[in-house]
């Protein structure tokens, strides 16, 4: 029996469309699994008679530059929550990828958390030859606490004790370009944030992870600036990419609004995207990190010969 010709139409344009979808779907899950060597728990350190360790993911084609990705959000951390397709778009570029992981607040303080990711950058630096990087060439992104974390390197981070015997503790946790998402910049000042008690104590759901004191106000003034990095900007700040939404009220967009003056004072380079109607985290973040990588190929690939 013969078919009307309305539905054989019908039918060949659904089967043109189920197909397009097939290709799509196929592509993007291609795009998002690149070829990769990847070294999983690696330890970098110790915190508490336990490891603090890191994956190193190592692209297909490495073109000598490594991005360390703070693996943190709400200052929580774990083996296993990373995974590759996060960064699909940095390993296709080329950069060698290490996922920073560390021990979760409330087990240990923000403040040792802070203490151990400059540990994983000076451990990074320290093998970069093991790992064909380039130690005067690394770069940091996260999100979230991620994003606080690459900011306190950026702007606190730099050389270990000369005496320090280890000598992985010798070596500088500074860092040459940074991209991120939504960070705090200023625990003393929150503003609008939901986390804010309008008490001058520390964020409501995190008063364990800044330790035992951190609601005595005077303990909380020195602890709250010592983690804001708004108060250490320097005139040697890496150059700086920050995305971030307009209508996240965890951090609110003022977090870095108020970070990128400040750095604009002393001629830094701090780009602030602004993500229209953006709460803390979209949908399009994956591709969003196109740009990321933009932007370390802007200020950490060297130049063609």
């Amino acid at each position: 029996m013969k078919l009307p010709r309305w539905l054989r139409i019908s039918l060949l344009t659904l089967a043109a469309l189920v197909l397009l979808v097939a290709a799509v779907v196929g592509s993007v899950w291609l795009y998002l699994h690149p070829s990769f060597e990847r070294t999983s728990g690696l330890v970098y350190g110790q915190r508490n008679s336990r490891d603090l360790t890191m994956d190193v993911v190592r692209p297909a084609n490495p073109n000598g530059v490594g991005i360390a990705l703070m693996v943190s959000g709400g200052w929580k951390s774990g083996i296993g929550s990373f995974r590759p397709w996060m960064v699909a778009t940095l390993l296709r570029r080329g950069y060698t990828v290490f996922a920073v992981c560390h021990i979760s607040q409330p087990d240990s303080t923000i403040m040792e958390i802070n203490a151990d990711v400059n540990r994983g950058i000076r451990y990074i630096r320290h093998n970069a030859s093991k790992y064909g990087v380039d130690p005067n060439r690394l770069g940091v992104t996260g999100g979230s606490a991620g994003g606080h974390l690459s900011l306190m390197l950026a702007t606190r981070g730099g050389p270990g004790p000369a005496d320090a015997a280890d000598p992985i503790d010798r070596e500088s946790s500074a860092v040459q370009a940074v991209a991120i998402f939504y960070p705090v910049t200023d625990l003393l000042d929150l503003g609008d944030s939901t986390e804010n008690l309008h008490d001058d104590g520390p964020p409501k759901s995190f008063v364990k992870g800044f330790g035992p004191n951190a609601t005595n106000p005077a303990v909380w003034k020195i602890i709250g600036r010592e983690l804001s990095p708004i108060f250490y900007v320097h005139s040697n700040l890496p150059p700086t990419l920050i995305y971030h939404g307009d209508a996240d009220t965890l951090v609110p967009l003022d977090q870095s609004q108020r970070y990128q003056i400040e750095a604009r004072k002393l001629g830094r380079t701090v780009e602030l995207v602004v993500h229209h109607n953006g709460k803390h985290g979209w949908l399009s973040m994956l591709w969003d990190i196109r740009h990321f990588a933009n932007w370390f190929d802007q200020y950490l690939r060297p130049p063609a010969k």
